[in-house]
């Protein structure tokens, strides 16, 4: 039987007539299953789109958010920049507990079940309180009832991605079997696949959800991703008998008993004098293993340090540069003007470009150059991207400069309200920027954990790519709140003014730029000499 003859990207990525059943998987019945007639690309697809309706739907939240929270929650920019960037920051880091949850106990695919119960309560939450009036009809302010179920709804969404994050991924990527070849080379290009899709879903909430929220009314804005999760979870469903299903360890081997075994014995194995032998062959061949894998998780954590410099800088996309379009000119025909968030459309139409452009003929020229059949290796390609990341912080440093003078020019420093007449497009190449580099350096940390992971932690180790971005909000948060009361206290203006036209975000990014600099240092250093587990790849 032929299966999967054509794949996305990637042309005949996975299928094979072999029927022997697949070695640990099972079907949701826990009947062992083959390749023919699970897994594969017709299975990973069904959990595409189930994370394309969860995309739509933080992105449709995120994407405004800071708006709301300046406008019917009557926040100011500090503040809402805070709340936005610990929001992102939590639900980025609750992946590092779902997974230990996953792998542990409840396994990948209910964690999905969960998460998404979660969502759509989240959401459902979210949607009655933005369709609450204020306390008083006299007042804007908005009811002490109305807050806290908003606040309820973005905690139960946190919690969602905490389940859903780490566990979908790798659930998809669970689909591919690592010791066929065509499974193997499949799962690579899935990565892209996967980001591609995440992209179109953001592009459609970035466009369309923004329009509607700043148009039509937040409560149909919300209420629209309420019904797109749900839809998203009803087509996940269908797929179920399709799925490979692995059974999570338990006891001594879940991930924490696992990791701290590995890592003790280590410590003990340099501590220990070997005195015969003949006498330690025994027990030198038992421990072997768990050495390699301590050995290798040890490896990462640099690794993971380092990309926090990226994680920083992606934290200020739906915060800082959202709230700098909006002070712009953003006419674009006529009397027609796009909402403020829709100029983060950049973004993921440039990934939209650029995935298949990357995996289609960027990997086919640099396989011809460096023999290596991804083009780059994982490293390089997530060096890559943070080098970018630098260039994106450094031109968005330049435009804001740019952008106060002409504030200065046109008399408007005093007046927060005025549009400043300068184009939108001048925000173009830091949003593009960002863009090509989140495509190398987010699924080269997706794939680089997923694959440099003992398969006990897999979804622990996609939920360190999350904790990247996670800790980089929280960093930002750390860095406004500083800097903030360090220039309020100065008796001076702070660089975070409700009036960006007397702030200094320009600022601020040359203080991201040179921690992203250093971020880079570090990588190079510690990537220099990284060997990956996978003995092939070490010599790539």
């Amino acid at each position: 039987m032929e299966e999967d003859s054509e794949v996305p990207f990637l042309a005949n990525g996975a299928g094979t007539d072999n029927e022997s059943p697949l070695a640990g998987a099972c079907d949701y019945r826990g009947r062992p299953v083959n390749r023919s007639t699970s897994g594969g690309w017709r299975s990973a697809l069904f959990v595409v789109v189930l994370e394309v309706s969860s995309g739509f739907a933080f992105y449709g939240v995120q994407a405004n958010l800071i708006m709301y929270l300046t406008g019917p929650l009557g926040q100011s920019n500090a503040a809402a920049a805070r709340v936005v960037n610990a929001w992102v920051g939590t639900a980025s880091l609750m992946p590092l507990l779902g997974a230990f949850v996953a792998d542990s106990w409840l396994g990948r695919y209910r964690s999905i079940i969960l998460a998404f119960t979660l969502y759509v309560l989240g959401y459902g939450m979210m949607t009655l309180a933005s369709m609450l009036p204020p306390e008083q009809e006299a007042s804007t302010a908005p009811c002490s009832l109305q807050l806290a179920l908003f606040y309820i709804s973005l905690c139960l969404v946190a919690l969602a991605q905490g389940a859903d994050y780490p566990c979908a991924l790798a659930f998809a990527a669970d689909q591919f079997d690592p010791n066929d070849p065509r499974d193997n080379a499949a799962r690579s290009s899935f990565f892209n696949l996967w980001y591609f899709c995440l992209a179109i879903g953001t592009t459609v909430a970035l466009g369309g959800v923004g329009y509607v929220q700043e148009y039509f009314g937040w409560a149909i804005g919300y209420g629209m991703l309420c019904a797109t999760v749900l839809c998203g979870v009803i087509v996940f469903l269908i797929g179920t008998s399709t799925y490979r299903l692995y059974t999570p360890t338990s006891g001594a081997d879940n991930p924490v008993t696992l990791l701290a075994r590995t890592l003790l014995v280590v410590l003990l194995k340099k501590k220990k004098k070997v005195e015969d032998d003949e006498d330690q062959e025994e027990e030198e061949v038992a421990i072997a293993k768990h050495v390699e894998e301590a050995r290798s998780l040890l490896q990462l954590l640099p690794i993971w340090a380092a990309c926090l410099s990226y994680g920083m800088i992606f934290a200020q996309i739906m915060t800082l540069f959202n709230k700098q379009g909006r002070t712009l000119d953003r006419h674009v025909i006529g009397s027609i003007e796009l909402p403020s968030a829709t100029m983060l459309l950049f973004g993921p139409a440039t990934i939209l470009v650029f995935v298949p452009f990357y995996d289609r003929v960027l990997v086919p020229m640099l396989r011809s150059m460096t023999a290596n059949p991804s083009g780059l290796t994982m490293l390089q390609r997530l060096g890559t991207g943070i080098a970018l990341s630098l260039a994106a912080v450094t031109t968005a440093a330049l435009v804001e400069t740019r952008r106060l003078k002409v504030a200065r020019d046109h008399h408007l420093v005093d007046d927060g309200g005025a549009t400043v007449p300068m184009s939108w497009v001048w925000l173009m190449p830091q949003h593009v920027m960002m863009a090509t580099a989140s495509v190398f350096a987010e699924v080269g940390m997706q794939e680089f954990f997923y694959d440099q992971m003992p398969h006990e932690l897999r979804s622990l180790g996609l939920s360190l790519y999350y904790g990247v971005l996670g800790i980089g909000n929280f960093i930002s948060v750390f860095l406004i709140s500083f800097i903030e009361s360090i220039t309020r206290s100065a008796g001076g203006e702070s660089w975070f003014a409700d009036n960006l036209n007397r702030a200094h975000l320009d600022y601020f990014y040359w203080v991201l730029a040179g921690l992203n600099a250093a971020g880079l240092a570090i990588f190079l250093w510690r990537a220099s000499y990284y060997a990956y587990k996978d003995y092939n790849k070490r010599l790539t």
